[in-house]
């Protein structure tokens, strides 16, 4: 069968060949073959920190629920692989579901597959994954509490409640406060329900509540309604995950309009049902996430057409009003328009993301600055004069002389930043609305006191929960005196070999000194195995990607409205894989840095030196050893290993 022409030049673009034309000699000297086809070197097996992995601010082990989803890795005994990969991926983070649905995925941009083909779709797998743990009623463990002690968590955010849940998992019991009367934070307010159903992350919150020694104070304000000394007083750590709740008001000449409102309000009003339509044009000045679930919002809201000036949008948002939900009957179709001041590539918005907001008539405008809001004879904003932009090497935005033109605007939305609210708890806010944090996420200078998520630099959800990890091992040793240990390099939820070995009944024995050292049948260490997770990222020039070929994505399907159907759509947005495409997507992961049993290296060693590991001894990581008193070092099974598992390290 002729190859077509097509994929010879896709192939010819790929860096598939381990070594190039004329290459010769190893650029390494301690690589180099001496002797004819032999070297000093023999292969180890060096488990590596995937770059999936590496980029996921919460350090989910990613790359092991896909290699249980893929069939690799076995779940133990009298568990099913969804539970198995359940379990994987809540070490790190206990929100699949919505973590499968909104997070951007930086781990899908980090995935070495895409120097072959296209990324693995880790989201779609971990929506699955996520929501089969919702309708099989998957549970958390309640481990025993380590002592009497008790921690305030101020937020009931990702941050907050990922740091219950991280703290719980160590015996430790927390009281969780937050000022509105459900929890979620950002995950519920900030983001629409059409992105997040509302179903799915009750289920997430009450799994970890359920945990119990979860105490929750719902509608309490710290720093108003209970005074940080109280806390002080009545527990034995104060953890802070406030986020957040206030956006950045335009900088410009009339910003402070009263229909000038903040993005995350805005949302805010929207996900509480208390602002049921929007105005003729909405203008929404950002270029991230926000910015689009704003536009993204307004344009289902719509308008109504006749408005009392007492139901304006800008008094919902305000907390003024509440709209009536029958205005919904008579919504129209508003002019929504988003600016940027990047062009769209550049957008730090999801790619995909914008493009739903372009099918759903949303007006993008980028490489645009507002240059100032113009305001009637009551001070309201009535348009935006814009203008052309430049952005200079620090990041700051040159208006372009001479490309001045107007916008009109009915309601402008500003979602250009955010900090948080310390009103009542000034102690702590260090001149820019945020909590300073070192790195073990301790407030500097007030022992006792944590932090963690947005309130220390607003980002990801995923960093929020990231951040919850870490300051739960922290809160941990403050708690028990224990001085903090140095974070690795590569500071992630690691596969772990000798728990696996353990979980196999494979686990080493004791140590005895009576062997002699230097032989390989001791049974008191594993052989010929190296864990550098810690500090090295699997890079694709480790890999042999010749042994890949191109496999299409299987992607979600997304009921994204048209710019005519647009208007009152809040279904949901995306839909799930089936169990059969999740397996077939699981398998296109390349298993980067750890073994995933494709037998390359025992199928081409020359000297039979490489062999299956009897299967009574096998599991993942310990699928392959190697003879050496076979082994002469010549390599080959380093060169063809796809996923780098495989280091030219020992010596004979």
């Amino acid at each position: 069968m002729t190859t077509p022409w097509s994929k010879i030049e896709k192939a010819d673009n790929h860096t598939f060949r381990k070594f190039k034309d004329g290459d010769h000699r190893w650029k390494d000297w301690t690589a180099q073959i001496f002797v004819a086809d032999e070297s000093h070197k023999c292969p180890v097996y060096v488990n590596r920190t995937p770059p999936c992995q590496g980029s996921c601010p919460s350090g989910e082990d990613i790359r092991g629920w896909l290699q249980i989803a893929n069939g690799i890795e076995k779940p133990p005994e009298g568990t099913s692989w969804q539970e198995y990969a359940f379990r994987r991926s809540t070490d790190a983070n206990p929100f699949p579901s919505q973590m499968g649905r909104v997070c951007p995925a930086p781990c899908e941009a980090g995935c070495n597959r895409n120097e072959v083909d296209d990324f693995v779709g880790i989201n779609a797998v971990e929506q699955y994954i996520g929501d089969t743990a919702i309708t099989e009623k998957f549970t958390f463990e309640s481990p025993p509490l380590v002592s009497e002690k008790r921690v305030a968590i101020v937020g009931g955010g990702p941050a907050g409640m990922a740091a219950a849940y991280q703290l719980r998992r160590k015996g430790i019991a927390s009281t969780v406060f937050d000022d509105h009367e459900a929890l979620g934070g950002m995950m519920r307010y900030g983001i629409p329900g059409y992105r997040t159903p509302r179903e799915f992350l009750d289920a997430e919150i009450n799994r970890i509540i359920d945990m119990g020694d979860i105490e929750v104070k719902p509608g309490v304000r710290v720093g108003r309604d209970v005074s940080l000394e109280a806390l002080e007083k009545d527990f034995d750590a104060v953890l802070w995950t406030i986020g957040c709740q206030s956006g950045r008001a335009l900088p410009v000449e009339g910003g402070d309009a009263p229909n000038c409102v903040a993005g995350v309000k805005f949302l805010e009003a929207f996900n509480t049902g208390k602002l049921q339509a929007t105005t003729d044009n909405v203008i929404c000045v950002g270029g991230g996430d926000t910015s689009i679930d704003v536009v993204s919002v307004a344009r289902r809201l719509g308008k109504i057409t006749k408005q009392n000036a007492l139901e304006r949008p800008e008094l919902v948002v305000h907390g003024h009003v509440a709209h009536d939900a029958a205005m919904a009957a008579q919504r129209i179709g508003a002019n929504v328009t988003l600016t940027s001041l990047l062009p769209r590539t550049e957008m730090t918005a999801a790619e995909h993301e914008v493009h739903d907001a372009l099918t759903e008539g949303v007006d993008i405008q980028n490489g645009v600055m507002p240059v100032r809001i113009n305001t009637d004879d009551n001070g309201r904003a009535v348009s935006v004069v814009m203008c052309e932009c430049n952005m200079t090497k620090e990041g700051r935005p040159e208006p372009v002389e001479g490309t001045e033109y107007t916008l009109e605007a009915d309601l402008i939305v500003s979602a250009i930043g955010q900090g948080g609210n310390l009103e009542g708890l000034e102690v702590l806010d260090n001149g820019r609305g945020l909590i300073d944090a070192d790195p073990y996420y301790q407030v500097k200078e007030r022992p006792g006191h944590f932090v963690a998520g947005d309130i220390v630099r607003p980002h990801l959800l995923t960093t929020a929960i990231g951040q919850a990890t870490v300051v739960a091992t922290t809160i941990e040793n403050y708690l028990s005196g224990k001085e903090m240990s140095k974070r690795p390099k590569v500071d992630v939820h690691h596969f772990n070999l000798m728990d696996k070995l353990n979980e196999s009944d494979l686990g080493v024995q004791e140590y005895d000194s009576a062997p002699d050292w230097g032989t390989n049948e001791a049974d008191y260490a594993v052989h010929n195995y190296e864990d550098r997770s810690a500090s090295e990222i699997a890079s694709a020039n480790e890999l042999f990607l010749g042994h890949w070929a191109e496999t299409d994505r299987h992607q979600r399907e997304e009921n994204v409205p048209s710019g005519d159907s647009v208007l009152g759509h809040f279904e949901e947005r995306i839909k799930l894989l089936t169990e059969e495409q999740v397996k077939a997507e699981a398998g296109r992961c390349m298993s980067c840095g750890m073994c995933f049993e494709c037998d390359n290296c025992v199928i081409y060693c020359p000297q039979d030196a490489v062999f299956r590991v009897k299967k009574d001894k096998s599991t993942t990581g310990r699928y392959v050893d190697t003879d050496y008193d076979k082994c002469i070092g010549c390599h080959i099974c380093a060169d063809v290993c796809p996923s780098g598992y495989i280091d030219m390290g020992m010596g004979h």
